[in-house]
């Protein structure tokens, strides 16, 4: 598939008073990265709790996401790992600052790995590794920190605003060996051919084309098939990347899994399923660390309801199969 034409645009070319929003918030991210280190995590504590306020929407999403996932929780019990979703993305938020705008060596006493040494093996069997992962509020600054440890590429979404596509390409492009837009799927390949390790987040919903439904935390979510695809077209072993920030708030371990034995399978919905499992072990480990403001549970099987939308709209609905 073609790549977007703005997908090679400069942030400089936007400069024009529609971006002038974008600009304020990049300029703020980068201002308070300059800041000491706690002082950062506090403010996106602080951001994170007026985002829990007013962001609605979000938090409504949030809250349908928890309610499905943990049904075992108390009400009281779900609202509090909403809470705390809305803190641990807004220090995400933060994060995006360091990993974009500060050298990655600022912050090497801040990361220790587990299991690195099944990602140095893996590629050295020459087949490139596809490190398969999902969606943290970790994610930015993880792969910043990465970076000190082992060269890798990356692969992400295009943005519909174009100035923070740049921005964002910008600022992963000092890091990475690739960075590659969702829908080049001929060069993660050739990366891939070539021996490179490739980063691959699993776990969002692009679509019921492009993916099969399994269960997520027991409810039927589209779960991409691309993983298993990329898998198996030059047989490159698979190895799963879990990322947490430790308690302290200023410290982050990496955990590599082994290869994964007998994957792909060949079943479709057998090695979708098993990804989500993985995800769901990580998740299980610090819940309020996964992003769930986004709708996982946006695409829905043949007949069933819209788990998003309000019961004043319309009767709410479950399809816990």
């Amino acid at each position: 598939m073609g790549r977007p034409a703005q997908q090679d645009a400069k942030p400089g070319d936007f400069l024009g008073p529609r971006y002038w929003p974008t600009w304020l918030g990049y300029g703020f991210i980068w201002c308070i990265a300059r800041l000491p280190f706690s002082w950062q995590m506090a403010i996106g504590r602080t951001l994170g709790l007026i985002s829990y306020k007013l962001a609605r929407s979000r938090r409504h999403i949030c809250e349908v996401n928890i309610a499905l996932c943990f049904p075992e929780l108390s009400g009281a019990e779900q609202q509090k790992l909403v809470r705390d979703t809305f803190i641990s993305n807004g220090i995400g938020v933060m994060e995006i600052g360091l990993a974009w705008c500060r050298n990655p060596e600022d912050f090497r006493d801040r990361v220790t790995a587990t299991g690195l040494e099944n990602l140095v093996a893996a590629q050295a069997k020459g087949k490139g590794v596809l490190l398969v992962s999902a969606h943290f509020s970790t994610i930015e600054f993880v792969g910043c920190l990465m970076s000190l440890l082992h060269p890798f590429d990356v692969t992400y979404r295009y943005h519909k605003n174009p100035l923070f596509d740049a921005l964002m390409k910008r600022g992963r492009q000092r890091l990475y060996g690739a960075v590659i837009e969702r829908r080049e799927v001929r060069h993660a390949l050739r990366r891939l051919k070539e021996g490179h390790v490739v980063w691959y987040a699993a776990d969002q919903d692009y679509g019921a084309k492009y993916s099969v439904f399994v269960d997520f935390f027991g409810t039927k979510a589209a779960t991409i098939t691309a993983t298993q695809k990329f898998a198996s077209f030059n047989n490159s072993p698979v190895i799963f990347l879990s990322h947490y920030r430790n308690p302290d708030n200023a410290s982050y371990h990496l955990y590599f899994s082994e290869p994964l034995a007998d994957y792909p399978s060949g079943d479709e919905h057998i090695d979708a399923r098993r990804i989500n499992e993985l995800i769901e072990e990580a998740i299980r480990k610090e819940p309020a660390q996964y992003i769930w403001l986004h709708r996982r549970f946006k695409s829905r099987p043949p007949g069933m309801p819209d788990l998003y939308r309000r019961k004043a709209d319309s009767p709410a609905g479950s399809d816990r199969e």
